[in-house]
């Protein structure tokens, strides 16, 4: 078995774990970010294996700048989704906005009653 015959390779910015819809930069920012054992990160996902864990960590080991490539261009397109929601944000989002607006409003307006 190779290595890479533990992941779905779907596009260049998608790589998961085979089997699964966890993406290895999940796992790999547990590892890299939190500093979690394979252990505690296969127990954080029920859908992935410890095997499929340490697959991850060697892929990464062993395609360093490759995936160090990825990783970053992942975060790039998560932090432009983010300020695309932020400057468009959806109909729903709005509503929710003004109505936490309004109810923070009213509960400095309202005096509460003793009895």
């Amino acid at each position: 078995m190779q290595l890479e015959d533990y992941f779905n390779f779907l596009d260049p910015t998608d790589i998961r774990v085979k089997g699964t819809r966890v993406g290895i930069e999940t796992i790999l920012s547990d590892y890299l970010d939190l500093g979690l054992f394979p252990e505690a990160i296969a127990l954080r996902y029920p859908s992935v294996s410890l095997e499929g864990v340490y697959a991850t960590i060697t892929y990464y080991w062993h395609n360093k700048e490759r995936v160090d490539a990825y990783l970053r261009a992942w975060r790039e397109h998560g932090e432009r989704m983010r300020q695309e929601q932020e400057l468009n944000p959806s109909p729903a989002y709005q509503r929710l906005r003004t109505m936490i607006r309004e109810r923070g409003l009213e509960s400095y307006t309202t005096t509460p009653t003793r009895g």
